[in-house]
């Protein structure tokens, strides 16, 4: 038996949780309660986890249940979830994964879900908790390939596709759209919904959603939009996950300028403002197809637009623990 002990988030945890998280290895802002606040109370059944060695806090990991209780999912409403932790060595790492099953069977969940957030939102590289969880034989369900931009090797303008820096140049020259930081949801909503309606799905945020976010995290959203003749054109919506990442979780035009390229001025304007802000990754998303009938389908002319901005893959996994049939 392992000598963490395990026990379910309560409210009067909050200013701990949330210190915890702020100073860790690994969390981002979807670890954070506050970030999970903005969801309608009852939407989901959370059930929030920390782990102590004696009295000290060494881990967090926040999720829900599934399935009248016997499926735990991390993240649950949130982007990455699994378990957040200090720059922690192997042997810690281990006895917090086996306390999780260990207190997994003693509730009777069949099954866990544990989506971790990509190695770069790291501050040290650091896969400890991943591979104890492959040691106790967790397996994969799905793995999506997201795309990040570095920003630590000079300028990062001058890595990308010179017909990228081209386009770009020739917007910045002619100096016919506008590229302004905003807090004007009302004007970048109305993008966001048709332009998701192209691809048949709607926002995982509603605005209410967005506005919710922005009272409760207004440090860690960064909007912008472009505007052409002082209309709303294109606009990008960065969450700030942590010091390390910049998040860019939507990207949007409308499609009947985009002939004008806006994409490619709303995208330098954010990667250069995260650039000078001290960030080392620009995290552009997952690029799978979401029409296509396998999840893992990846998008190929999104993945390329990333690419023309240096991205590189980078893997998100889910894993996978089975408890029981």
């Amino acid at each position: 038996m392992s000598k963490i002990k395990v026990h379910e988030y309560k409210e009067n945890n909050r200013d701990e949780w949330e210190d915890f998280v702020l100073k860790s290895n690994n969390g981002t802002m979807f670890h954070n309660q506050s970030f999970l606040d903005y969801h309608e109370k009852g939407k989901f059944n959370f059930h929030h986890l920390m782990f102590r060695d004696g009295d000290e806090l060494v881990g967090v990991l926040p999720g829900g249940l599934q399935e009248n209780g016997t499926v735990f999912w991390s993240p649950t409403g949130a982007s990455y979830g699994s378990i957040v932790t200090k720059d922690i060595p192997f042997n810690l790492a281990l006895e917090i994964v086996d306390s999780l099953l260990d207190y997994s069977r003693e509730h009777n969940y069949h099954e866990l879900f544990v989506i971790p957030p990509p190695l770069i939102y790291s501050h040290v590289y650091n896969q400890h908790i991943e591979y104890a969880m492959l040691y106790r034989k967790a397996d994969f369900e799905l793995h999506y390939i997201s795309h990040a931009v570095p920003l630590t090797n000079g300028n990062y303008f001058n890595n990308i596709d010179a017909k990228a820096r081209r386009i770009i140049r020739k917007i910045i020259r002619e100096d016919k759209i506008k590229v302004v930081e905003s807090t004007d949801y009302d004007a970048f909503y109305p993008i966001l919904v048709k332009n998701k309606a192209k691809f048949g799905v709607k926002p995982t945020h509603t605005l209410e959603d967005l506005y919710k976010l922005h009272e409760l995290m207004p440090q860690n959203l960064k909007l912008f939009l472009a505007y052409y003749e002082d209309k709303p054109i294109a606009g990008s919506l960065l969450f700030l996950a942590n010091k390390k990442v910049a998040l860019c979780f939507y990207i949007m035009l409308l499609y009947e300028y985009n002939e004008l390229h806006p994409a490619f001025i709303v995208q330098n304007e954010s990667i250069r403002w995260a650039q000078e802000n001290g960030y080392e990754w620009f995290d552009i998303g997952v690029s799978q197809d979401t029409t296509a009938e396998d999840p893992m389908t990846p998008a190929q002319s999104l993945i390329y637009f990333k690419e023309r901005f240096n991205a590189r893959g980078i893997l998100r996994s889910t894993y996978h623990f089975k408890l029981s049939d």
